[in-house]
């Protein structure tokens, strides 16, 4: 009976010897398994980086959005870049704004994104404003010397217009037909709202016959306004606004077929009359031979 007790209790000090053995191991595991990459979310945004010396990367970016500036370098042959070694610097002012992960700038919209041992050296910059416009120098210093990664930021603002005149004349019982660009957008808008107005007519089913479609894209956003029946109330502004930039508007105006007709006429007419300056030599010429003759 001793002896089978003396068993289980060798038995049971070798099973918690081998498991508090493992503990350490299944930590690390789980470490590894879990670690987060804090660049994995963002790594589609960033253009491929060069890694010559002296490389140039463009990125654009829209006002007020978080630009990642990329720059990336390889392990040097016969050791790991350090965090002590790769700087970002602003050519504008050559203020230094980061090395390694520690930022040196009270402007808190300025960060590194390096996950541990990797290659990538992302300088973020959020909110942007049009002062971030300019080259940045993301540098690694080496026992030789220096290497240089260039990114020159293009801080852009998204501009709208509609096509056409800024008055839009249309005859009654026809077509109101208006399109709306926005441009400079690398983000494509959430949104765009059409006004008649101060009254948001995209979902409006009382005046029917009003169609509103959009197509986003990151050269640009297209949004067109057809609306059918035209009649005498719907003339008035028209507004096109989106969600990332100032609205464009255009003024509508609804009439009868004779008043079209004397509309298009006038303006037709709109340039007659007037001197052009292909006309001023031709007519300086027949004053001069007119008072010539006359002298004669």
């Amino acid at each position: 009976m001793k002896v089978a007790r003396r068993t289980v209790v060798v038995v049971l000090a070798r099973v918690l010897a081998l498991t508090s053995s493992l503990a350490p191991a299944a930590a690390l595991l789980n470490k590894e398994t879990f670690t987060e990459d804090p660049m994995s979310e963002i790594r589609h945004l960033l253009p491929e980086a060069n890694f010559a010396n002296n490389s140039v990367t463009n990125v654009t970016v829209q006002l007020g959005a978080t630009a990642f500036l990329p720059c990336k370098y390889r392990h040097l042959a016969d050791h790991q870049v350090s965090e002590d070694q790769v700087s970002w610097f602003r050519r504008r002012d050559w203020h230094i704004l980061t090395t390694g992960i520690f930022t040196y700038t009270n402007d808190e919209r300025f960060s590194v994104l390096h996950p541990e041992e990797s290659d990538d050296w992302t300088l973020q910059i959020k909110y942007t404003t049009r002062r971030d416009n300019g080259t940045y120098e993301c540098q690694l210093s080496t026992g030789t010397g220096v290497i240089s990664q260039f990114v020159n930021l293009y801080v852009v603002v998204p501009q709208a217009y509609i096509l056409g005149n800024k008055d839009y004349h249309v005859q009654l019982g026809s077509t109101i037909n208006l399109i709306c660009v926005i441009k400079q957008s690398p983000t494509p808008p959430q949104y765009v709202f059409w006004y008649h107005n101060d009254h948001m007519i995209n979902y409006d089913t009382r005046r029917g016959g009003i169609n509103v479609s959009t197509d986003t894209g990151t050269i640009k956003t297209q949004s067109n306004l057809v609306i059918s029946d035209a009649r005498y109330e719907d003339s008035g502004n028209y507004t096109c606004s989106a969600s990332n930039t100032q609205p464009a508007s255009t003024n509508v105006f609804v009439s009868h077929g004779d008043k079209m007709a004397a509309i298009q006429r006038r303006k037709a007419g709109s340039g007659g009359g007037r001197l052009t300056p292909l006309s001023w030599p031709w007519l300086v010429w027949s004053v001069l031979a007119t008072a010539f003759l006359g002298l004669r």
